[in-house]
């Protein structure tokens, strides 16, 4: 799968530079990396032995800001897959038309077997090792896999001991260290802003379509109860536990309450549990894949029934169910686009810890509504005007922002 994403992220930017019809040497310019960065973290576990782990940061590109993007905690970093991730981020701040460039970086561990201390002293070994490399105008990370606000809050502490209190150095804080409010919500906020501005263009609404969620975890759970809220009937929902269908709409709030007793979605009384497997083929008006990557692939694309795809995940789709599902006529609004609201809101985060100023959690959700309808007329544009999918829409406006703004700062100098 990692280097599945990495070639599909290139073969995406190919095409769009093919589109907009870049200079060779530019688009050369623009694939490589600004720096990657890989780092020796030795720290001693509970035991007194020690243990010594790889980190490593991407900085994939900054010229049209800081660079920003997730750490994540996983056995399986992979180079090649950090690599892809961190151009996405370039061109999906570029889509969502924030100030920043793209990064990615990561630690090969697996945090359930380290303890909450072993995992304080390897986030402060690291924060020691990139604190020269990172900085609130330079690079600003967030959480991402295996991390959360607590891991964001070490870094903080220690990066803020080389340079002073520095609230704006990552995001995805607590509340209290300068955490916005409705950063939890972020990422599934902007998926349902960005579903309702996909089906306004076909003359519907949320209210009365029926909806299939795959994943239950942040994202996918955020997603179904706002779009239970908001009319809409979710018919189906799975996780890594397993899947539960009810043709009449599944009561939302019911399965949190369940999913936090059991830890489970298994033997829930208001619905009936069905093959996670058969999820994506169900019927249904809207899919949104909340999971892994590359669920959707030539193996079922052509079973699927959906009429719509919302990316919520990073690379559902992968590239040949893409050409099996638009021929089908399934319309496929693309992850660089639909997943933006939690870089958006992270944006307003850094934004408010500069100006020392704290917004209320409306102005955030209202400011996250401009900023998703604003990008998505803008990708509408590029469709009209270079005749291509809604994904091509994205990554040609992404990459041609980045490319201007390249190109305006002089890259030949």
């Amino acid at each position: 799968m990692a280097m599945n994403a990495l070639a599909a992220t290139n073969r995406n930017f190919r095409h769009a530079s093919r589109l907009l019809g870049l200079d060779s040497k530019l688009e050369k310019s623009l694939l490589i990396p600004f720096r990657e960065i890989k780092v020796e973290c030795t720290i001693p576990k509970d035991d007194g032995s020690l243990a010594t782990y790889v980190g490593f940061r991407v900085q994939h590109d900054n010229a049209r800001g800081p660079m920003k993007g997730g750490i994540r905690y996983h056995p399986e970093v992979d180079p090649d897959e950090v690599n892809a991730l961190s151009q996405l981020m370039t061109w999906k701040t570029a889509v969502a038309d924030i100030p920043y460039g793209g990064a990615k970086g990561g630690i090969g561990c697996t945090p359930k077997d380290l303890s909450f201390s072993e995992l304080e002293r390897l986030t402060r070994v690291f924060t020691q090792k990139i604190h020269d490399l990172i900085g609130v105008n330079t690079d600003v990370p967030a959480p991402d896999m295996g991390t959360n606000a607590q891991t964001m809050a070490w870094i903080l502490d220690e990066y803020s001991k080389f340079h002073g209190h520095s609230p704006a150095i990552v995001t995805g804080k607590p509340i209290d260290l300068g955490g916005s409010l409705g950063r939890e919500a972020a990422t599934g906020l902007g998926v349902v802003y960005a579903t309702e501005s996909l089906l306004g263009l076909y003359g519907k609404s949320i209210n009365g379509l029926t909806f299939v969620i795959q994943g239950f975890g942040n994202v996918g759970s955020w997603v179904a109860r706002l779009i239970s809220e908001r009319g809409g009937k979710v018919i189906a929902v799975s996780d890594v536990t397993g899947a539960v269908k009810n043709q009449n709409g599944i009561d939302i709030e019911d399965l949190l309450k369940h999913q936090e007793e059991t830890d489970s979605l298994q033997n829930f009384s208001g619905g009936d549990s069905m093959d996670p497997d058969e999820l994506l083929t169900h019927e249904c008006d809207v899919l949104i894949p909340c999971a892994l990557g590359g669920v959707l692939n030539k193996e079922n694309a052509a079973d699927v029934k959906a009429k719509f795809i919302i990316e919520a995940a990073n690379h559902p789709v992968d590239p040949e169910a893409d050409e099996i599902l638009t021929k089908k006529g399934v319309v496929i609004l693309p992850d660089i686009y639909a997943n933006a609201g939690g870089v958006t809101v992270s944006y307003f985060e850094w934004v408010q810890n500069i100006q020392g100023f704290m917004w209320e959690e409306e102005q955030v959700n209202k400011e996250l509504q401009k900023y998703m309808t604003k990008a998505f007329l803008n990708i509408k544009a590029m469709c009209h005007s270079h005749n291509c999918s809604l994904r091509m829409g994205a990554f040609t406006l992404g990459v041609q922002r980045v490319a201007r703004a390249t190109i305006l700062r002089g890259w030949e100098a």
